[in-house]
């Protein structure tokens, strides 16, 4: 179709120019992790003589390559060569970075004629086909060294050793379903791919990551004309614009919701006119999700963004005693370092000060 064959161009061309214009609006640098799957003495899946390894580097590349044309991407690769590398050291690489984003690329097989692209995200599987899935990814760690300790036991033939992966990534599963719908819609809007939708599966490189993680089957070598698509430059290429296309409104959705965290906060500050007592239960450089199940079970979160960081408070009460009981909650809930923090009109103000004019 001649839309997708100038997609890759007139789109690269598009991401360019609108970052190049946007660059400066984007307060926060990016760093995104891109895993090209298998590599070195781990070919992946070989359907139709293809390399799964050789493929999945090469769209990896191109989706860096895409990617790093907008100065607020820092982009770090897993290998940039034909190199095995431990699942468990891919996942410490995007720990160390403390990136933003996993994104790690593969092509799937199968012994039907299956075809279409995939996304996955960490969880347990629904189906056998899932399992499958995670289990012919997971089984690479039979080539490493010492795997048995490395990964507390974990058997990749063993359905049940999945439940003990989904926990860690628990709470970063909203973000990774939201990145890696975006990069379903993608496959299937500009390339008139076949929606294989967003599934979970528990893959072990996903399971060490503390970010949003996905997972990406680019399509079936074992399928002779989506193998052949795969294996072309023109393949390879389109499937890089169109996961960086994906990518990029991913963080532009994230962006605006930061925004309009920001601008209720500036609301909730505008209409105040006297005092609010809240709970500060942590700080960080990365905007949580306001979901219970990331801080303990807690919930009415809100936080401010001050100097670069996140301050997280619980509750909000002008009362100074329920002020009191809400601490108590949130050291139960294992914030031990929580503390009551007081706005007057919407600006901080001294509890000290407060309590030595009330006595009065």
């Amino acid at each position: 179709m001649a839309h997708i064959n100038n997609y890759n161009r007139i789109l690269t061309f598009f991401l360019v120019i609108f970052y190049a214009f946007n660059s400066n609006s984007q307060e926060n640098k990016h760093t995104i992790v891109i895993d090209p799957g298998h590599g070195g003495k781990d070919p992946g899946n070989t359907g139709n003589g293809y390399l799964e390894k050789n493929i999945a580097l090469k769209i990896a590349l191109g989706l860096g390559q895409v990617l790093e044309k907008n100065k607020n991407y820092n982009i770090i690769y897993t290998r940039k060569d034909d190199r095995f590398i431990d699942l468990f050291k891919r996942a410490q690489i995007a720990n160390d970075a403390n990136a933003d984003l996993f994104i790690s690329i593969h092509c799937d097989a199968h012994n039907s004629n299956a075809y279409g692209a995939g996304t996955f995200v960490l969880g347990l599987h629904a189906n056998d086909r899932n399992f499958q899935i995670a289990k012919k990814e997971n089984s690479v760690i039979f080539l490493e060294d010492n795997y048995e300790q490395k990964y507390d036991g974990f058997d990749p033939n063993n359905p049940e050793s999945v439940i003990s992966l989904v926990l860690m990534q628990e709470e970063y599963l909203d973000q990774s379903i939201n990145a890696a719908n975006f990069i379903q819609q993608s496959f299937v809007r500009n390339l008139n791919r076949k929606n294989r939708n967003v599934k979970q599966a528990g893959f072990i490189v996903l399971k060490y990551t503390y970010m949003p993680s996905v997972l990406v089957e680019t399509g079936f070598l074992t399928n002779k004309n989506e193998g052949k698509y795969l294996n072309s430059l023109k393949g390879q290429s389109e499937m890089s614009v169109a996961i960086a296309d994906a990518i990029n409104r991913y963080f532009s959705n994230k962006n605006k919701e930061i925004s309009r965290h920001e601008i209720d906060s500036k609301n909730y500050k505008n209409e105040e006119d006297q005092y609010v007592f809240k709970i500060r239960i942590a700080v960080g450089s990365k905007l949580i999700p306001l979901k219970s199940y990331n801080f303990n079970g807690l919930n009415n979160l809100t936080f401010q963004k001050e100097n670069g960081l996140y301050k997280y408070f619980y509750e909000k009460t002008s009362n100074y005693q329920t002020a009191l009981k809400n601490l108590r909650v949130a050291k139960g809930k294992g914030y031990n370092d929580s503390f009551i923090v007081l706005f007057k009109n919407g600006l901080k103000y001294s509890l000290d000060k407060y309590l030595s004019e009330i006595e009065k």
